[in-house]
């Protein structure tokens, strides 16, 4: 029987697992993202104002990555813990999404929070706008990952994500935004564009 639950749960993980792999792939690289960055930018809209902006040369990358053996993370590929995916074959899912037209395929509407995961125009979707009574703890997510990235980051294996080439699927995407979270005290944006400084 079909379970919408697990569903969720599989999207959520798959979303989640992609965007930090491309975040941590920013470490690695080859020639063809010579001029290609990722940027993170942080506000935090309190007292002291602080803004953080973090600006990551691709070709610099490149040579990092191999050097980390850390736990989970060996040449440039990440080993993923199939236990903890309740149950959720992800390479299946994974299939059945580059597969289906592009729509909408979960909305959760409730009381905390309304979620949406789409696709659209080659890339997942996911939207998630925080509707907690209290301002100070809402928040919007908005997080968007070409699908041909996703493809790459799960050609290693069953049990690995490859973020070398999870990386390389990105730079030769062009300038995009990957996520975007948005609350009452602070904003992160993470995209990738040719330009060497965050000032947009």
């Amino acid at each position: 029987m079909f379970n919408r639950t697990k569903l969720f749960v599989g999207v959520s993980l798959l979303s989640s697992m992609v965007v930090l792999a491309s975040a941590s792939a920013a470490f690695a690289q080859s020639g063809s993202s010579k001029d290609r960055w990722l940027h993170v930018r942080v506000i935090n809209s309190d007292h002291k104002g602080e803004i953080v902006r973090v600006n990551i040369p691709l070709e610099l990358a490149e040579n990092v990555l191999p050097t980390i053996s850390k736990e989970r993370l060996h040449n440039g590929k990440v080993n993923i813990d199939q236990a903890h995916m309740n149950d959720v074959d992800l390479h299946a899912l994974l299939n059945a999404i580059r597969t289906a037209k592009d729509g909408e395929y979960v909305t959760v509407q409730s009381s905390d929070q309304d979620v949406r995961v789409a696709k659209e125009g080659g890339r997942l979707l996911v939207h998630v706008k925080d509707n907690k009574s209290s301002k100070s703890n809402k928040s919007d997510v908005d997080i968007k990952i070409p699908m041909h990235v996703i493809d790459a980051l799960f050609s290693a294996g069953k049990d690995e994500l490859d973020l070398v080439a999870g990386l390389h699927a990105l730079a030769l995407q062009g300038d995009t935004e990957l996520v975007s979270v948005k609350s009452e005290d602070s904003t992160v944006r993470v995209w990738m564009d040719s330009k060497n400084s965050s000032d947009n």
